[in-house]
């Protein structure tokens, strides 16, 4: 089965800058390591992703079409496919005082963010500061090494691979979440860790809005996609080995030998002459009345 337009894949990557060869990311743990980026923030391995739905690069996502699952190829990406050539409108001097009111110190190659535009100090003199918000892989040649790791072809995994994609984390298995789709929707309930998640609640937010949208506009048949966060009681398993009626087993009762069984008549009939011998309550109370009178 080739790749199309709109699949579900599993990628694994390599991207190097053309003119160096220096590696600037990987899906290759192994490969972070031997080239010193690795991150511990980042989870390797390979990436979920829906082909021509801007998970990756445009160039690499129009290299995919036709792979097998399995493939490898190189792929050449020229800035006006990558991340565009570099804009000079993009390097702002900003005034040193802007800095002081926030507190910052301002240093070379030091990244800052200003109105939601990643930046980096080029320079610090004069009282002013040079910022470049040009993306650091703006106006270079890049090479990626990809191969399609796998075709993904079940409904259920194609959902779970997007959770994964938007909602990343290391300590839950894909397959702990649980996933219906009836009638045209999708229902979603997240592992039991998501609940005590201690990301801001607008980023959960978007992340759900992502995993929905991916779903809908590349899932046939799927228009509504719903996320259920459940909270059951949990019942006290102390108080119910309490209430419980302790079982029991046929092998723990003994055996009574005849001694014992003879000795046991002998208890109970001589219980049942005192019984006789000793005056009921009632009857003693009647002979004292008749004394009386």
């Amino acid at each position: 089965m080739s790749v199309e337009e709109g699949d579900f894949l599993r990628l694994e990557y390599t991207g190097k800058v053309q003119e160096t060869g220096e590696v600037f990311d990987t899906t290759d743990e192994k490969v972070a390591e031997e080239e010193g980026i690795k991150s511990e923030n980042k989870i390797y391995g390979a990436i979920p992703i829906i082909v021509g739905a801007g998970h990756v690069l445009k160039g690499i996502e129009e290299a995919l079409i036709g792979m097998k699952e399995g493939d490898e190829k190189t792929v050449e990406i020229p800035p006006e496919e990558g991340f565009g050539q570099r804009d000079p409108n993009l390097i702002q001097l900003i005034p040193m005082s802007e800095f002081r009111k926030q507190g910052i110190k301002p240093q070379v190659g030091m990244g800052i963010t200003l109105e939601n535009t990643t930046g980096v100090i080029r320079s610090v003199s004069g009282g002013r500061v040079r910022v470049d918000f040009n993306h650091e892989l703006a106006g270079k040649n890049l090479q990626y090494n990809v191969k399609v790791e796998k075709i993904i072809a079940d409904d259920e995994e194609k959902i779970r691979s997007m959770i994964s994609l938007h909602y990343p984390n290391p300590n839950i298995e894909p397959e702990s979440h649980q996933v219906t789709i009836e009638d045209g929707k999708v229902t979603i309930q997240m592992d039991e860790m998501t609940k005590f998640d201690k990301k801001p609640y607008v980023d959960i937010t978007f992340a759900r809005f992502r995993i929905a949208r991916d779903i809908w506009e590349n899932m046939e048949n799927v228009d509504k996609v719903e996320f259920v966060d459940l909270f059951e009681k949990k019942v006290n398993e102390e108080a119910e080995v309490e209430t419980e009626a302790p079982e029991v087993s046929e092998e723990t009762i003994p055996e009574v030998s005849e001694e014992t069984e003879k000795s046991t008549e002998e208890t109970e009939a001589s219980t049942e002459e005192s019984e006789k011998s000793e005056p009921v309550a009632e009857e003693v109370l009647e002979e004292r009345i008749k004394d009386k009178k």
